[in-house]
């Protein structure tokens, strides 16, 4: 017979459920039976994932067509100078805001830090990248539509 540890409760029974709490690495479990009530609690209490910072989504349709307008950007230069723009997550890079709008900026267009860009989609969000410079576009490095790594240069800045 089971020793009783706790009202309805025998040791085989609390010593199976943390075996769960372990196995499953759960921060707490209760369990309750009739009008008693047990709670046992981990060692460890599992975070919570950080909130992915997301900005709202643009309207643009997942499926955006490429190139736009047949302007297609310069092809990147083995030692480009200037100050790069690099792509701050993973995604894919738009140039306009929508299929049928005009591109953020072109090369030769004079921005300023905290103007919008370009947009990164990334799992399904529009993401729009300001400026962190002032500066004029010398060159863009990625057509509409492609893939973007994290710190892929995207455009370059005089």
């Amino acid at each position: 017979m089971s020793e009783k540890i706790y009202g309805q409760f025998d040791l085989e029974t609390i010593e199976k459920l943390a075996d769960i709490i372990n196995a499953k690495e759960l921060s707490e479990l209760t369990i309750t039976d009739g009008d008693k009530t047990i709670t046992l609690k981990g060692k460890r209490n599992i975070p919570a994932p950080a909130p992915m910072p997301m900005m709202p989504p643009m309207g643009a349709p997942a499926g955006m067509p490429a190139p736009m307008g047949g302007e297609a950007p310069a092809p990147a230069a083995a030692a480009v100078s200037g100050t790069k723009v690099t792509a701050p997550i993973v995604g894919t890079f738009y140039a306009a805001p929508s299929p049928d709008s005009k591109p953020f900026v072109k090369v030769g267009d004079r921005i300023k830090k905290g103007d919008v860009i370009f947009i990164i989609e990334s799992m399904k969000v529009m993401s729009e990248v300001p400026s962190e410079f002032d500066g004029v576009v010398k060159e863009i490095c990625v057509n509409n539509g492609d893939a973007v790594e994290f710190g892929q240069t995207v455009m370059v800045l005089e």
